[in-house]
Formats: structure tokens, sequence, C-alpha cells
């Protein structure tokens, strides 16, 4: 595939941008959802909270990551970046990645278990140990996603470490 031009890599870059500020919004809104959660006295705002977290992941944070993921991917191959050139994009590579298997694995299905036992046993779910455990992951969970999303916008930002050295010599 041929490089880009200067207007289709600002283009490219500022749907990056995009998708990368949406998902990293979702996340603390989840986050601050999550607070908000730990002090419910109402089993309708507390399935309320549960719910509003999980559309917030299903319809924001899903697709935002994996628009943030092909938008680099393109970024990376029809541009001078390359997906292993630069110490900076393998960083960001590996921390977006462990960030959707966290999501995937663990903050998804904690905030469905949490929203459908909030649904089911409304404020009784508050001294359910599953409830409370899933609560909590989605509460730390959000946090953690958000402090790393703040890095890896960082690392966007400064590009530290440089350039790696080329293994081919001339």
């Amino acid at each position: 595939m041929s490089k880009l031009s200067i207007g289709q890599k600002n283009w490219l870059l500022s749907a990056h941008v995009v998708f990368a500020a949406l998902w990293t919004g979702a996340v603390l809104s989840m986050f601050l959802l999550s607070l908000r959660n730990t002090t419910s006295t109402n089993a309708d705002v507390l399935n309320a909270l549960n719910s509003a977290i999980n559309l917030l992941d299903d319809w924001i944070v899903i697709p935002s990551a994996i628009g943030s993921v092909v938008t680099a991917t393109l970024l990376c191959w029809v541009t001078n970046y390359g997906f292993t050139k630069f110490y900076w994009v393998i960083t960001k590579w590996f921390l977006t990645t462990g960030l959707i298997v966290f999501g995937t694995f663990w903050l998804f299905p904690w905030g469905n278990t949490a929203e459908k036992l909030s649904a089911h046993e409304g404020l009784q779910a508050l001294s359910n140990p599953i409830y409370e455990f899933d609560a909590k992951g989605v509460l730390f969970g959000a946090i953690i996603q958000t402090l790393f999303l703040f890095i890896i916008i960082g690392i966007s930002v400064l590009k530290p470490w440089g350039r790696r050295p080329s293994t081919v010599k001339n």
C-alpha cells in the first residue's frame, strides 16, 4: 500500500485521536458512575447506574477501542511510523492490547454480572459477595483503564524513547 499524503495522514490521525478521546472519556465516566454506585440507597438508582455503565461499555468503549486499534494499524501501515520502528509505538501496542484483553475478559463480564444482580436483587445485591466483587472490579478496573489511557495519550504526544536502531547495515 502506498504512503498517505499529509492531508490524508492528518485525517486518519484525527480519527485516531477522536477514538482515543471517546474511549478515555467513556471509561472515565464508567469510573464516576461506579463511584456513585458505592453510595446508592435506591434499588432503581443502583440498577440504573449499572445499566448506564454497561451502556457506555457496549456503545462507546468497545466501538472506540476497536476504532482506535483500526486507525492505529492503518497509521503504522501507511505512514513512516511502522509497527516496530519506534519504541513508543511498540509500547502503545502492548498497553492497548493489555487494556483490550483486560476489558474483554474481566471488566466487561464484571459489569454485566453487576447489572444482572442489581436488576434481580435490588439493594440486596449490595450484600451479595459476587456483586460486591464485580462492582469493585468495575470501579478499580475503570480507574486503571483511565490511567493507562492517559499514559498512552502522553506517549502519543511526547513520543519518548525515539527510534529503534536499524538492524540493516549498509
